[in-house]
Formats: C-alpha cells, structure tokens, sequence
C-alpha cells in the first residue's frame, strides 16, 4: 500500500532543480511552437543542422534508427511499459508503478495534445511533426526510471539531478537521431519534444505524490473513525 511512509516518486532534493528545469523548457516549446505553426517546411535551424525530409541513414545504422523508433511505436512503448509496471509491482512499489503509467501517458498526450495545435507538417498535410512524439516518449521514460533509482538508491541532489539530466539527455538524443535521420521529424521537433517531457514529468510526479499522501490520509482517518 502507498503512503506517506512509501518513497515518494519525486526525490524532495530534487524538487526546486526541475522545477527551474521545467519552466525554460515550457518556454522552448511555447516559442518553437508559435515560430513554426501550420509550417511544412524545415526552419533555418533545421536545415543548419541536416536536411531533415530526406532518409539519410543506411545501413547498418538504419537498422539501429528503426530499433530506436520501434521502442517509441505503440507496441514497443507498450512492452517496456509492461515490463517495467511488471518489475515496480514485484518489488511492492505501486505508488512507482502509478507514475510510470500516468507520467508517460501524460507526455505522450501532451504531445499530441501541441501536434494538433501547432499543425506543423512534414511529408504531407496528414503527418503531424510538431513536437516529436516518440522523442517525448523516451526521454519521459528515462526520467522516469532515473527518477525512480535517485529515490531508490537515496542520492542527493548533486548526484540525482546529474542522472536525471543525463538520462534525459542521452535517451533524447538516441530517439531525436533516429527520427531525424529517418526522416520522420526536423531536429527542432526532436527539441520540442525532448523539452515536452522536461516539463510534464516533474509536474506530474508531484501530483501523484500529492494524490497517493492523500488518498492514505483519507483512507487512515477512515480507518480511525472505525476503531472510536
């Protein structure tokens, strides 16, 4: 049963860091947004970068980049969800298990949620690009499991906020590259997305530690008002 004796899924130390992380990123994908709404072209930034309309990644690493995208298509986000709920019920951590569902779920809607605002397109009117969804994903799904290890291994806030920006980091730029060298999105949807998950998750974790403390109040004051 969660409570407040239950490790909370967002590390108290870490708290004010993401938070100071979250507003800028808020801001990034506000402004990228508005610069590049109904837009179906790539931006000055993009073509700097590469020309992103293209499928420039062969072999071997095309199978590399489409591995990549696969772990953020229905079905593989679905297996590592799964597996990762499976292991945080096994070690009695619903509160944990709670906030991977509602973290990632809460990123991803979040980013189809901008998608149909912005209307940014590529390959196509039908082909929303704006912010990377499957980027939101991952780089979400790192920060929450680095999340979860910072409360699990008790770090401090040097350490944990290190993981955590380096999960984030390193799970957004494996996706970004996959998508972008696959032709999928402009480097600057990867930026939106990556900074989708920067906001939502922190926010979201705090809610679920807020909802599970008092939902084991009401639940103790029940089970006070049976024992007058």
């Amino acid at each position: 049963m969660t409570g407040r004796s239950a490790p909370t899924v967002l590390p108290p130390s870490l708290r004010a860091w993401l938070g100071l992380i979250a507003a800028p990123a808020t801001l990034v994908v506000v402004v990228i947004g508005v610069l590049y709404a109904g837009h179906s072209q790539p931006g000055r930034v993009d073509r700097w970068i590469i020309q992103p309309t293209a499928d420039s990644v062969r072999p071997p690493w095309r199978q590399v980049a489409l591995a990549a995208d696969f772990l953020g298509e229905p079905a593989g986000a679905a297996i590592l969800v799964v597996a990762i709920v499976t292991g945080c019920l096994l070690l009695r951590r619903p509160r944990a298990a709670v906030f991977v569902v509602v973290g990632l779920g809460m990123a991803v809607g979040t980013a189809t949620l901008i998608k149909s605002l912005v209307g940014r397109t590529i390959h196509g009117g039908d082909n929303l690009s704006y912010p990377s969804g499957h980027t939101a994903f991952l780089t979400a799904l790192a920060l929450v499991m680095a999340l979860l290890a910072t409360g699990r291994l008790g770090l401090g806030r040097r350490a944990g906020t290190s993981l955590v920006l380096a999960a984030a980091l390193v799970a957004g730029a494996a996706m970004g590259w996959a998508e972008v060298a696959l032709g999928a999105h402009y480097p600057t949807d990867v930026l939106g997305g990556w900074c989708t998950a920067l906001a939502v998750v922190p926010a979201t974790a705090w809610l679920v530690d807020g909802m599970a403390d008092r939902l084991v109040d009401r639940m103790a004051d029940a089970g006070r008002r049976e024992h007058r």
